[in-house]
């Protein structure tokens, strides 16, 4: 592939030396422009010297205002040649170089003349060099001209006259505006390209009334377009209509269907696709109604055209994405587009049989798709890649052929991206078809034999180590982990190091043997191999040592730190060596961003604790401190979880007030920040009353006010509430708050002694379920989910009525259980009907809950749901059914 391009690089250079611009500069090309002077013009000289000088503004480079200014003031003088030619580089010459407004008036007086003159090309490009160059007051003294011009019988010069108006409109238009009557004649128009543009201007005068767009359309639709490409615009248009009255058409037709169809009848081709895929984009479309626009699609996949096979199989493709059953009578058509000679068509003809294709035709495509593989760029292949995973998905009884198919591709020549995709194929099949485990290990296990990319070593190591022990016979991968000892690089030698510890934890046969060859790392080059052989020596017992009992080197070898890694990190500095070992449960397990950030004005300094910390864990400490410092709240026990602050008042009030949620076993305690915004007020007896009528399963048990707030100092008042132990009570909560004002004087900064009673109304806040649980992540969710108890699982679905995508209702769901997405599962992919989410999470009470959320949606926007929830305690899992159920 490296010739063809090389070739055509040297061709180039070949041309290069034969083109009129190599080398040459702008100092000489400005000193050629002196031709513009001379009193007997030559219009090809000056034509030859405007063409260069347009060429290095068009190649980047800069003129200094002095430059601009003598090229502008010299080409100017060329309005006194009467060349036609000539002059249209002129008119190129003036837009590109954008006169200041100072020297346009030198040359308005000449364009003014043009614009009136019978030559009809200076009269068009006279418009829309003064359209361009001119601001709204000297629009106002030419509007009439454009009003003229827009309905005048010469095409060229109303084309030129809409476009202009297209573009002013962007800047003036309450002028553009006032075009209306002229537009829509131009309109009735019987040239093309007039109504197009006419058409492109009246919709976008008028876009921002909906009533005025669809009366437009609807007059419009009646038959009187005539040119195609404004054809193509009014089925846009239409469509918009279409979709933004969805909610006002429930049942019955849509309005403006019966035109769409009528279009696939129309005998221009661009407008007959432009219907077809308007069709076939509609929300919530049927099949009696994508029927007609299937059929033509069909017969533009025979056509002679490339460009129309290309754009009726990219739509089929997509139509194939919700609607497959729809395209499944296009199959045959689609099969001999697989030997196009155009690489694109041939793709997506080969993707969407693939998602359309049946059972029975799996071993067909597949012959195919092997002779078409080896022709196409990689970009080409991922597509087909991941279209045979989720072929294989919907079929698994076909993975024999199908994971041979991936396996042979595996083996030969590709770059990253496609041996990554076809890598994450082979993983994901093997975890969802229990009988191609042992099939897809072996070869994944061959392809690392030859592997040249590390990232994808390292993977299939740490994916061997967790699937491989669990197979029938788990010591034929032992040779091909221990290859990698010898023969790679440190990173993938450490990682094969930790797959042969875990074969030697899970298969008690092969422990001994995976002691010897532990033994033998201990002597690599790299000191992350050594150790790593070293800890796991000492993990199972190989180095002489008493050997950990069975479920802590499984627990340590399998399970997922349930830490996140920047509370370890910060955990580790802020240790102090000591008698005491580090206690790694005191690590706090929240992941948290900014935990004490706040929303404040500009120059106004942070309140509550402070500025926020550089660390979750730092948050939690200091909370933590904050809080048992406190007598009346020292016997609440173990803070559970602590919110991030909510803002109770606007932006720049009088007083800025937020709140944090302490969540304890038996206690809420809201720590509300306060801080005083006037310089000449000092607050006493700070406190806030809290009204719980709406919140009925609390009880107010504790209240700590503030007994100063001086100006800019920030300060805490406390309110603590009752709960019932371990249920997730929520509840609404009114806040008022309450001190004594005494005014400052300014000059002593001394507060006067009598005071008055005031109070402030904050916002109200909220108590919800998501309060009650951290957001704790877990690296393997498979393995976390398997290790759970089943006993603890509960499952049931639920209706979560009407929504705008599926990735709202999934963004909802989350968010009201308050748990922490994993693997990247909150990402819905676009057009997707059906999506899987995993959660992980420890509910109030340190209990371990992990959630598996399983959306579909109909072509309603109707959105299903299946929950199903594991965790510690049988309760929990009952809990959170009960949760989504009120929510």
């Amino acid at each position: 592939m490296a010739q063809p391009f090389a070739k055509k690089d040297d061709d180039r250079d070949e041309e290069a030396e034969y083109s009129p611009f190599l080398g040459i500069e702008k100092g000489a090309v400005l000193q050629e422009a002196r031709v513009f002077h001379d009193p007997q013009l030559d219009p090809r000289r000056c034509s030859q010297v405007i063409t260069k000088l347009l060429y290095l503004l068009n190649q980047g480079e800069t003129f200094t205002k002095v430059e601009a200014t003598e090229v502008f003031f010299a080409v100017t003088k060329l309005f006194q040649s009467r060349d036609i030619g000539l002059r249209r580089m002129v008119y190129l010459m003036i837009k590109e170089i954008s006169p200041s407004s100072d020297e346009v008036i030198m040359v308005t007086s000449s364009l003014m003349k043009d614009m009136t003159s019978r030559t009809d090309v200076y009269r068009a490009n006279a418009i829309r060099v003064l359209c361009q160059i001119t601001d709204g007051t000297l629009l106002g003294q030419i509007e009439r001209y454009l009003k003229q011009a827009i309905v005048d019988k010469n095409p060229v010069v109303a084309s030129a006259a809409l476009v202009s108006g297209i573009h002013i409109l962007q800047t003036n238009p309450e002028i553009v505006k006032r075009w209306s009557n002229e537009v829509q004649e131009a309109v009735q128009s019987r040239a093309a390209l007039v109504q197009f543009h006419a058409l492109a201007l009246l919709h976008q005068i008028r876009q921002n009334d909906r009533l005025a767009v669809s009366k437009l359309v609807t007059s419009l639709t009646r038959g009187t377009v005539r040119s195609p490409l404004a054809q193509c615009l009014l089925v846009r248009y239409a469509s918009q209509v279409i979709r933004e009255s969805a909610n006002n058409f429930q049942t019955g037709e849509r309005p403006f269907y019966d035109y769409l169809e009528s279009c696939l009848r129309h005998k221009s081709e661009m407008v007959i696709l432009e219907a077809a895929r308007a069709i076939t984009e509609l929300s919530g479309v049927t099949n009696r109604e994508l029927t007609p626009a299937i059929t033509v699609l069909q017969l533009f996949l025979s056509s002679s055209k490339p460009v129309l096979r290309f754009a009726a199989v990219r739509t089929l493709n997509k139509v194939a994405m919700t609607h497959p059953m729809a395209v499944t009578n296009c199959n045959i058509d689609m099969e001999s587009l697989i030997s196009d000679q155009n690489r694109s068509i041939a793709t997506l003809a080969i993707t969407t049989l693939l998602k359309t294709g049946n059972e029975s035709s799996i071993d067909r495509l597949m012959k195919q798709i092997t002779n078409f593989m080896s022709d196409i760029a990689d970009e080409f292949k991922i597509v087909v890649v991941e279209a045979i995973r989720s072929l294989c998905i919907k079929f698994p009884l076909k993975y024999r052929s199908l994971m041979n198919f991936l396996s042979n591709i595996l083996r030969e020549e590709g770059g990253f991206e496609y041996k990554k995709a076809i890598v994450d194929s082979i993983v994901i099949l093997i975890r969802d078809i229990q009988e191609a485990k042992e099939i897809g290990l072996l070869h994944l296990c061959e392809f690392i034999e030859d592997c040249e990319f590390t990232y994808l070593s390292t993977q299939i190591l740490h994916f061997l180590g967790i699937e491989g022990p669990k197979t029938a016979d788990p010591s034929k991968f032992i040779r091909y982990i221990y290859n990698r000892v010898h023969l790679e690089n440190a990173t993938v030698r450490a990682c094969a190091v930790t797959t042969l510890a875990k074969f030697g934890a899970m298969v008690d046969s092969l422990k001994p043997r995976i002691i010897v060859l532990l033994r033998r790392c201990l002597f690599d080059s790299d000191d992350e191999v050594r150790d790593r052989a070293t800890l796991y020596l000492n993990t199972l017992g190989g180095d002489g040592s008493v050997a950990e009992t069975d479920n802590d080197v499984k627990e340590f070898l399998f399970d997922s730190l349930d830490i996140p890694l920047v509370n370890l990190e910060t955990s580790l500095r802020n240790y102090e060596p000591s008698d005491q070992p580090f206690d790694i449960n005191s690590v706090p397990k929240e992941i948290k961003a900014q935990p004490l950030a706040e929303k404040k004005a500009p120059g106004k300094k942070p309140i509550g604790l402070g500025a926020p910390p550089t660390a979750p864990s730092a948050a939690v400490d200091a909370y933590d401190k904050l809080l048992s410092s406190i007598p009346e709240f020292a016997s609440y026990g173990k803070l559970f979880k602590s919110s991030a602050p909510v803002e109770l008042t606007e932006a720049e009030t009088e007083y800025a007030v937020n709140v944090v949620k302490h969540i304890f076993d038996h206690h809420v305690l809201f720590q509300y920040n306060c801080t005083n915004t006037i310089p000449e007020q000092l607050l006493e007896n700070v406190t806030v009353v809290v009204d719980a009528s709406e919140a009925e399963e609390f009880s107010e048990v504790a209240l700590k006010p503030l007994k100063s707030l001086p100006y800019d100092s920030p300060g805490q008042t406390f309110v603590a509430f009752e709960k019932t132990d371990g249920v997730p009570a929520v509840g609404k909560f009114s806040n008022v708050l309450k001190f004594i004002v005494k005014e400052v004087d300014p000059t002593t900064g001394e507060a006067e002694e009598d005071g008055v009673e005031d109070e402030y109304q904050l916002e109200d806040l909220e108590v919800v379920a998501a309060d009650y649980m951290q957001k704790v992540g877990v690296s393997n969710f498979r393995n976390a989910w398997e290790s759970m108890d089943p006993e603890g699982e509960r499952v049931d679905e639920y209706g979560l009525g009407s929504r705008e995508s599926l990735a709202e209702a999934v963004n909802a769901v989350v968010n009201l259980l308050g748990m922490q997405p994993c693997e990247g599962t909150e990402a819905v992919p676009s057009n997707s009907r059906s999506h899987t989410c995993l959660l992980s999470g420890v509910f109030i009470g340190n209990v371990k809950v992990l959630v598996r959320l399983s959306f579909g949606i109909s072509g309603q926007n109707e959105v299903a749901m299946k929950l199903a929830v594991r965790s510690e305690d049988e309760t929990v899992s009952t809990t959170i059914h009960e949760i989504v159920a009120s929510g």
